[in-house]
Order: structure tokens, then C-alpha cells, then sequence
């Protein structure tokens, strides 16, 4: 499912108005083949008919929770997204884009280093969410509770405001120590500003 302006990251449980013929395909596919299905960001939003030169490879393996048609021929969707995954190649593209892919490992040795890393983006999380009034407190206490880095940083990076290449830069990064490492420094830039 070709996205626009939205980056789906694992642990996120999106709302997705879905209108164009070719993605109301890919989901009713998956909703007939166990509800699973990638989930990969376009890198124009303005083009309407992408082909597989127009889609980020690196992206999003997600689950349909729910499923609804609305009176105007458009479907909302809930979709939590489950792991990353890269594309290895497109397969079908004519009715529906049908791609065979390669879920991302992640791998994560417990350091010092890492512990510390995470308390530091926790606290800077914190102070993140007392500057942007936009995000909700609970938020920040959901958070506080995740110990697991690549957990965090996806469940962080959701929340931020920033540009679709920053997330899908994090989304494309596989080690979860160095996708809190640049998380940090995008938050602390935020805060700059």
C-alpha cells in the first residue's frame, strides 16, 4: 500500500483514508490473505499513479484491524504496523502492487552505553513534550515505560514533526542504537528551534 505524507512505523496504530482503486485492491487482497501487508511511503505525495521507482523500498509490515467503506467509495482503514521490511521486488504492479519482501532483523546488544543512551532520549522526550502542546501527556508517560530501544524510537518518532525524509531515514535505519542516536539529535534540534 503506497502511502502519502505518512510514514507507518512498528508498534503504531494508524487511521488511513485509503481512495485510489490500485490500494483499495492491496487491501481488500489482504483482507482476503490474512491481513498483513506492506505499508511503504511514496516519495512524491502529488503522484497519483506511482510506479515502483516513486516508493521508498524500505517499509512497513502492518496488520488490518478494521476495515470500513464509506458512502463516497473510499475506505478508512486501521492498520497497526508490525516490523520493517525491505522490498526485494515488485511482482505485480498493474491492478494492485503485489511485492515480495525481506523483514529486518534487529539487533540489539545490551551496553552501558546503550542504557544511558536511553535514559538521555527519555529525558529529552520529556522535555520535548513540555515545549509541543500537541502532544498528549499520556503520551509521554506511555513512553516512559519502554525500555527496549528499537521499541522507543519507533513509538518517539511517530510523535515528532518532522519532515517525511527524517522519519524515513529512521524507518530505514536497522540498528536500533544508532536510530536512537539520530532520533536524539533530530529531537534536540526541535527543541532548538
Amino acid at each position: 500500500l503506497p502511502l502519502r505524507d505518512i510514514i507507518v512505523f512498528p508498534h503504531m496504530v494508524v487511521p488511513l483514508f485509503v481512495g485510489r482503486e490500485k490500494s483499495i485492491a492491496s487491501l481488500e487482497e489482504a483482507m482476503a490473505n490474512g491481513k498483513d501487508l506492506l505499508l511503504a511511503a511514496q516519495k512524491m505525495a502529488k503522484t497519483n499513479d506511482p510506479k515502483p521507482d516513486d516508493i521508498f523500498t524500505v517499509g512497513t509490515i502492518g496488520s488490518i484491524i478494521q476495515l470500513l467503506r464509506l458512502p463516497d467509495g473510499t475506505v478508512k482503514v486501521l492498520i497497526e504496523g508490525k516490523r520493517r521490511a525491505r522490498i526485494r521486488k515488485f511482482l505485480e504492479v498493474n491492478d494492485l502492487f503485489r511485492v515480495e519482501v525481506e523483514e529486518i532483523v534487529e539487533k540489539v546488544d545490551k551496553t552501558v552505553e546503550l542504557e544511558a543512551l536511553v535514559r538521555q532520549v527519555h529525558q529529552t522526550f520529556e522535555g520535548y513534550v513540555k515545549l509541543n502542546k500537541r502532544i498528549q501527556p499520556e503520551m509521554q508517560v506511555a513512553v516512559a515505560s519502554i525500555d527496549d530501544p528499537a521499541k522507543l524510537a519507533d513509538s518517539i518518532v511517530a510523535h515528532l514533526s518532522l519532515k517525511l525524509t527524517d522519519k524515513q531515514q529512521i524507518l530505514e535505519t536497522e540498528n536500533p542504537t544508532t536510530r536512537l542516536e539520530k532520533l536524539l539529535e533530530l529531537m534536540q534540534a526541535e527543541i532548538e528551534i
